[in-house]
């Protein structure tokens, strides 16, 4: 492999996107072997989360694939030679190698037919009509003071939040929110992250200079021992529903987690990024509510209402706040008014709980069928659902390995990825287990692939 010049700061980024234009170039043959993460590491003089993160987003992007305790490879690619290299990736933007599989468990998108395109057009016409020049002037850059007040009613009816309106921040999406944090607390922060984890965070935080720290995810949720030996004084956490493992942090953690933040002068982020789907039982008690001093409360609409739609907010301390306007007083909210205003309409006018009770009720079925058509496997697979969120853990205690069970899947045109494809340092007890995220799956497909188990 050549040697990459990782001199500026986002070194991840560059190593990947050096990665795989080579790879798309042709200059790597298909199934040749990349090398061992810490050896590149110690080649390219960075950390071994560097290298690891690089190679997982090429691996979410299909351009290498994995064998257990073997390493990585490269990918089958078209190879186009008067191309410039692949275009860049949307940021957090999930592709897929093959767009004909029967049943995709990694995509994740709500489907198309179910995002209420007639109220929100509805809605659009009445923005326009009720505010109309007004749609042309500067968003302050905490955001819209209407969206505001109507996100602040809708926290506390649907979480029993109490989050002031003059507390609220409105961002582009979780990424963009994720380095107003960082810009916030200082990059001479470290960043504890859950190992497994959703890559995209401690990738984001390590693109806006912060440094971050794997924490490992118990059955209790992250480990409140090797919080605080990590020398963290953030951590990012999702209580309600952690991803990938789908733990639900109990309260004793919870309030260790709070003693650790009050102790070290530090804060926790909850990311509350699936609590509207919970399925079974009442919402779980927010971890903000319990320390609204040391605790970042975030949530998006992305899950909600569509990925395309770039509208985020998180509820920070009073003084955070205060640090908040001071930087960015005199920036303007990098989210359109028309927007902003269209979704308050859809807030105050009720249409939003009435689309989210629709889609809990789409997820129950298809949790339903999903379980089912596990189950029908036998004993060679071990379901863990908290019915929580859109996603479940299945574990194939007999297969011989990660990519076994990734490689069984595709045979049957399943798309699945494994706990281990999450991992930013090794975890013990994630082997075999396979992520079913089935927010983007429809009845059909699963009947599809009944019909090939069969």
């Amino acid at each position: 492999m050549a040697i990459y010049d990782l001199s500026g700061k986002n070194k991840y980024y560059t190593l990947y996107t050096r990665i795989r234009d080579d790879i798309t170039a042709g200059r790597y043959a298909t199934g040749e072997k990349l090398p061992a993460k810490r050896a590149l590491a110690a080649d390219l003089g960075v950390s071994v989360v560097t290298v690891q993160l690089a190679y997982e987003q090429l691996l979410a992007e299909g351009y290498i694939f994995s064998r257990e305790r073997s390493g990585y490879y490269v990918e089958k690619i078209d190879v186009c030679p008067h191309s410039g290299g692949a275009p860049e990736p949307r940021r957090g933007e999930q592709t897929s190698p093959n767009s004909q599989y029967v049943l995709d468990f990694v995509k994740g998108s709500t489907p198309a037919e179910l995002f209420p395109f007639s109220v929100w057009a509805k809605l659009m016409r009445r923005v326009i009509l009720d505010c109309g020049g007004q749609l042309m002037e500067r968003v302050p850059c905490a955001g819209d003071g209407v969206l505001k007040e109507e996100i602040s009613r809708y926290l506390y009816r649907s979480r029993g939040i109490t989050a002031p309106p003059d507390r609220i921040v409105i961002g582009a999406g979780a990424e963009y929110l994720y380095g107003v944090i960082v810009q916030l607390l200082g990059r001479n922060r470290l960043f504890a992250v859950e190992n497994p984890g959703y890559g995209n965070i401690s990738s984001t935080y390590m693109l806006n200079g912060a440094r971050v720290a794997p924490i490992t995810v118990t059955d209790a949720g992250i480990s409140p021992g090797e919080l605080k030996s990590s020398g963290a004084d953030v951590v990012h956490i999702s209580p309600a529903h952690q991803f990938p493992t789908g733990v639900i942090t109990p309260a004793s953690t919870r309030s260790q987690i709070i003693s650790w933040a009050e102790e070290a002068g530090g804060y926790a982020v909850e990311d509350d990024y699936d609590s509207e789907f919970r399925l079974s039982g009442k919402p779980l008690h927010s971890l903000y509510s319990l320390c609204p001093g040391r605790v970042i409360y975030m949530n998006t609409f992305s899950k909600s209402l569509a990925p395309s739609m770039r509208l985020g907010y998180m509820v920070l301390p009073q003084e955070l706040m205060g640090r908040f306007m001071e930087l960015f007083s005199s920036v303007a909210s990098v989210v359109p008014l028309f927007e902003q205003r269209a979704l308050a309409e859809m807030l105050r006018g009720g249409y939003f709980e009435r689309h989210i009770s629709r889609l809990k009720s789409h997820y129950a079925g298809i949790r339903r069928l999903t379980l089912e058509t596990l189950k029908s496997l036998g004993a060679s697979c071990e379901i863990f659902d908290t019915g929580s969120g859109p996603h479940l853990l299945c574990k194939f205690p007999q297969a011989p390995s990660d990519e076994a069970i990734k490689s069984g899947a595709r045979e049957l045109g399943v798309n699945v990825r494994c706990l281990s494809d999450y991992l930013l340092a090794p975890a013990a007890g994630t082997e075999r287990t396979a992520v079913i995220n089935y927010s983007g799956v429809t009845a059909e497909q699963i009947y599809a692939l009944r019909k090939k188990l069969k």
